[in-house]
């Protein structure tokens, strides 16, 4: 029997907009936090985030076949409070009302409670941990049933959030873009640490006691992903967006990093870090491989 994936690629969107989503509003709390001048930049990640969000979930209902001719079905997801599914339709109902609202008030020019900017940014860090979790309960797949997934989702939310918000901001706030540089450092970090619990992940499941474990490792480095492994994700998504930004933040001088060349060499960073960000989505979930169940009456 060959085994064909359920999961694909509008999967893959989801947990990237949905992980984006709340990555670019815990920016704009940061934003607000470390770098309240910069109001535009701080309404880029308002503005991301519930909108990311909100697509993602509709290609959620697009995926399920009958989510848009009977989408009260997704109330019974309610009824389970044991379910990792209906506590992430917890997390994303109300992080998108939050959101909505935050963005509301922003656009209205209206001062944002700060307890309001905390609701928010709790359940859009919850939004990141669940989309790893969503993937990490299924025991079948060793790829997935890691407790290091929902860390790498949350790490790679924040780092897409953060690069999403910087990409919008070199062009809409290209002076406040350039005040930011407490972000960009911290942001500079993140897709470090995603390289190490990448590694981490693929060495702890490669050893996994089933045979699927190491063959879901090898379609990813050596098999049928490792051009888009190396290429996408690996080089586009990580390696590259350190080099620049290693150039951008320690060694280029301050004239050349805040004029125009230096802002698109750092714009082409964080296209990269969004490149990334979603071929780490679609790896893990195409390249998953499932533990073989061999029933007694089939022996």
């Amino acid at each position: 029997m060959i085994y064909e994936p359920i999961w694909g690629a509008i999967i893959a969107w989801y947990l990237f907009l949905a992980g984006l989503g709340g990555g670019a509003f815990a920016t704009a709390v940061f934003v607000r936090y470390r770098h309240p001048d910069c109001k535009r930049l701080m309404r880029v990640g308002r503005l991301i985030a519930p909108i990311v969000v909100i697509i993602g979930l509709c290609l959620l209902m697009f995926d399920a076949a009958a989510g848009f001719a009977h989408p009260l079905r997704f109330a019974l997801l309610l009824t389970n409070f044991g379910s990792v599914m209906t506590w992430g339709v917890v997390f994303l109902a109300v992080f998108v009302v939050v959101a909505l609202i935050v963005l509301v008030l922003d656009l209205m020019k209206r001062e944002v409670p700060m307890w309001l900017d905390c609701v928010g940014l709790v359940m859009g860090l919850c939004v990141a941990i669940y989309t790893g979790c969503l993937l990490g309960v299924c025991q079948g797949f060793p790829l997935w049933n890691s407790a290091l997934l929902p860390i790498l989702f949350l790490v790679s939310a924040v780092s897409t959030g953060m690069a999403a918000v910087l990409l919008v901001g070199v062009f809409y706030a290209p002076d406040e873009f350039n005040e930011v540089v407490v972000m960009k450092k911290f942001h500079f970090w993140l897709p470090v640490i995603e390289f190490v619990l990448v590694a981490a992940l693929l060495f702890i499941t490669a050893f996994n006691p089933s045979p699927a474990g190491w063959e879901s490792v090898m379609s990813l480095v050596a098999g049928n992903w490792a051009v888009a492994f190396w290429l996408l994700f690996v080089i586009v998504g990580l390696v590259l967006p350190t080099i620049l930004e290693c150039w951008m933040l320690w060694l280029a001088k301050h004239e050349f990093e805040t004029s125009r060349t230096g802002q698109m060499i750092s714009a082409l960073s964080d296209a990269g870090v969004l490149v990334g960000g979603f071929m780490l989505r679609l790896l893990i979930v195409s390249a998953a491989v499932p533990i073989t169940i061999i029933q007694p009456w089939m022996l």
